[in-house]
């Protein structure tokens, strides 16, 4: 029987996760990452020895729209541990939060668009959460993403991460960034189920998330609005500037080139009478360049801080390449560059190519790495 340290955000997948490792077995020590940001729906009282926090869930509010770490996230995890009869510890990981925020905002300030997500995977959940599984004696970590590992043949026996089972909520995109060592102490329990078959297991444990909503937003944008939290962030920023056209043209003016992204139509607040994407931002002059569809097509990419979970044979290869989560992964070819850089060269254009999103190389439903587009 292993120690694991299981990631319980209080959503289904995490907490069914907690059932099938208990199933198999396991020593399951239950850890929910709180990001220290005030919340209007509860305070949290954190205290327990050891660099974990017990929790205590006071003025609780069930009527505000939540993220994954919100104050009744971790409720709802408590109550799960609580069920499964397995320790449960609150880790406060403000300053780690802190600089994903940071990285957040400064990355839409300077035109590009971030992904957090795949950053709290690589800083926090696959990498402060191993330390503290150091410190309690924990062999692996577990959360409750929707991928697979698979043993691999190569002779140092680190595993090969796969798509999950259920093509729809396939999470390996956001998972690429992890240091390859990790995947030898990595458990990821529901990736061998679809998602409706995680829901009949959480109602037949008695679980009451067994219907609770999949998160959709950012978990420290608590709004919902991330150019409101990039204002908040970067008060003195002046990123408003004009609309241009691929001919220089002037159409308008913007109020922040933080509410944009490559290959975004709705929500530009401008009407040209027909459709119109945004093709570039230029953070330098704060202009937001608007295309006809045709305009926004990219074959090629080139993107930086390459990792690898499956170390390239050759310096060119094929694969299929994806620019962002839930889009396809189609034909490339992958040459490498020096200083941890790659070009990307599409059999055919894609649209929504945004400096600061990952493109993740696949083989078949391996993940072999990617980088950041630059």
């Amino acid at each position: 029987m292993a120690r694991v340290v299981l990631a319980m955000s209080g959503g289904v997948d995490s907490s069914v996760a907690a059932h099938l490792l208990k199933r198999d077995g396991h020593d399951v020590i239950g850890v929910f990452m709180r990001h220290g940001e005030e919340s209007p729906v509860a305070e949290c009282k954190l205290d327990a020895p050891g660099g974990g926090s017990a929790l205590q869930i006071l003025n609780q509010r069930a009527d505000h729209k939540q993220g994954c770490c919100s104050a009744s996230d971790a409720a709802d995890a408590r109550r799960v541990a609580d069920r499964m009869d397995i320790p449960f510890y609150a880790l406060n990981l403000q300053q780690e939060f802190g600089q994903i925020m940071e990285y957040f905002a400064d990355e839409y300030i300077r035109g590009r668009t971030p992904n957090p997500c795949v950053m709290c995977n690589n800083w926090i959940k696959f990498g402060k959460l191993f330390d503290y599984a150091n410190s309690v004696g924990a062999e692996f970590v577990a959360t409750g993403h929707y991928a697979k590992l698979v043993p691999a043949s190569d002779s140092d026996g680190v595993p090969h991460m796969v798509r999950g089972v259920d093509p729809g909520k396939d999470q390996t995109y956001v998972l690429f960034g992890i240091q390859r060592e990790y995947l030898k102490r990595m458990l990821l329990p529901v990736g061998d189920f679809q998602k409706d078959e995680i829901r009949a297991m959480a109602g037949e444990t008695g679980l009451r998330v067994a219907d609770k909503k999949d998160s959709q937003e950012i978990c420290f944008v608590t709004s919902g609005k991330h150019d409101q939290f990039v204002k908040q962030r970067r008060p003195g920023a002046q990123t408003a500037g004009d609309f241009v056209l691929t001919d220089g043209s002037v159409v308008g003016q913007h109020d922040g080139i933080e509410r944009f992204t490559i290959g975004q139509r709705k929500g530009l607040g401008i009407a040209l009478g027909e459709p119109h994407y945004v093709v570039k931002i230029d953070p330098i002059e704060n202009r937001v360049v608007l295309g006809k569809i045709a305009e926004l097509g990219c074959a090629e990419l080139t993107a930086n801080q390459c990792n690898w979970l499956v170390e390239p044979k050759s310096d060119e290869f094929r694969c299929e390449a994806m620019i962002r989560y839930n889009s396809a992964a189609l034909p490339a070819t992958v040459k490498m560059l020096p200083e941890g850089r790659i070009a990307v060269t599409f059999d055919a254009p894609r649209n929504g190519v945004a400096p600061g999103q990952a493109v993740v190389c696949y083989d078949g439903d391996t993940v072999l790495g990617g980088g950041w587009i630059e």
